[in-house]
């Protein structure tokens, strides 16, 4: 039997979303709906600097009890894995959620990255971030200010499309997945339930979470 949704919880019992890849990032810096007093934030990073709550790597997440996150938030940071790390990691953000848990994942778009490369735009701002001016080469390779004050963790070494971040997380074992392409932004967004649901049901669930 197909399962019909995410529970509705308790405003008095806190659920647990795993901010993965956090940085110097807190709850009031991930999504609006993850802002509640509902919510209780976990940072999860590899950088010790950023004073995170759990040390770790996404290919081994081994300090995070497995089914014990009722969502996970990952932003702009798998594309810093290695292609063949990519489905172990996957693998870990499945393993740690609760069976109706959830997974929020959000990465650079390189089929519109690569639009602006074909037009040979690569040194030239696909927009401006708090950071600064981004080029297609800082969104393909990585920030590149950041890796010359020393931060390598910085570099990326994968990237993904609409359909290859889809067909990479449902072998993880993620029962229902639902991707969103903004090429606007040079993102994608996924929102991977760990149940297998009807679109219906998966969409509505996404929206409250992305909008």
């Amino acid at each position: 039997m197909m399962a019909t949704g995410l529970p509705e919880t308790s405003p008095t019992v806190l659920k647990s979303q795993l901010h993965v890849g956090c940085g110097p990032k807190r709850k009031g810096q991930t999504l609006p709906a993850f802002q509640s007093t509902d919510w209780r934030e976990v940072r999860f990073d590899i950088d010790e600097s950023v004073s995170p709550d759990i040390v770790g790597t996404m290919t081994d997440m081994s300090a995070v009890e497995s089914a014990s996150m009722d969502a996970l938030f990952s932003s702009h940071n798998v594309e810093h894995l290695y292609p063949h790390e990519v489905p172990v990691a996957f693998n870990e953000f499945n393993r740690v959620l609760k069976d109706d848990g959830f997974a929020i994942i959000t990465c650079p778009d390189l089929q519109s990255v690569a639009a602006l490369i074909a037009q040979d735009k690569f040194l030239d701002t696909a927009y401006v971030s708090p950071a600064g001016p981004i080029t297609p080469l800082d969104i393909l390779f990585g920030h590149r200010p950041s890796m010359a004050r020393g931060n390598l963790y910085m570099a990326h070494h994968v990237g993904f499309t609409q359909k290859v971040l889809a067909g990479t997380l449902k072998p993880a074992g993620f029962g229902s997945v639902l991707t969103v392409r903004r090429p606007e932004q040079f993102d994608l967004w996924a929102f991977a339930m760990k149940q297998a649901v009807s679109d219906d049901v998966l969409r509505n669930n996404a929206s409250r979470y992305l909008g």
